[in-house]
């Protein structure tokens, strides 16, 4: 179960690199995170690569829940703590969010683009419920990271203890959710969704 979860999650891993990637451009407007994305979406947006990644969240889910189970009275550890806990979060995160665009993608017929993720973040009342949503997900996939990267790692590097690269990868996450949010809003000040994700936000 654990080789299984491991190389679903490394596929995952990549995936989601990528996406958060293309939502840190959007500091730079949202024109650039567009762009980023009809680039990106060559790569990810086919038959192969597509069902590969929904059979990996699929495993992943299931596979994390069973560890959840199975470990979380065995360990009490912070980090072991750390691990199951952001686990479960990115399984019930991936689990919504997966549906939702793919519900928006063929039920909706929405392009699943900036303004699919944004309508919730920039619209009253509906934020108080997206933006911890998102943050979460993002430092929960950080915290997982920062997680096996303390249970695995060996040695020291460039001169850090490999608690302090746990911290500086857990760092890396806080820094980056913040970027995303002031990205994914126009700096805060909010975002204009067109009429056709008015439907996003009850309209």
């Amino acid at each position: 179960m654990k080789r299984i979860h491991f190389f679903s999650g490394l596929t995952i891993t990549i995936f989601i690199g990528l996406h958060l990637t293309n939502h840190f451009v959007s500091i730079f407007g949202i024109q650039a995170h567009l762009d980023l994305m009809d680039k990106l979406r060559i790569v990810y947006r086919n038959v192969i690569v597509e069902s590969i990644l929904l059979i990996a969240v699929f495993v992943q889910i299931i596979s994390g829940i069973n560890l959840f189970f199975s470990k979380r009275k065995r360990n009490n550890k912070f980090y072991d703590k750390l691990q199951i806990w952001s686990g479960l979060y990115l399984a019930f995160f991936l689990l919504i969010h997966v549906g939702a665009v793919l519900g928006g993608r063929y039920v909706l017929n929405l392009d699943t683009n900036f303004y699919f993720g944004a309508a919730g973040l920039n619209t009253f009342p509906f934020n108080l419920f997206f933006i911890p949503y998102y943050g979460l997900a993002i430092m929960a996939f950080f915290g997982h990271i920062a997680s096996i990267h303390f249970l695995k790692m060996k040695t020291k590097l460039f001169g850090l203890t490999i608690e302090q690269q746990s911290k500086f990868i857990l760092l890396k996450g806080i820094i980056l959710t913040i970027l995303i949010l002031y990205g994914m809003t126009n700096g805060f000040n909010g975002v204009e969704i067109p009429e056709a994700y008015d439907v996003m936000i009850g309209k």
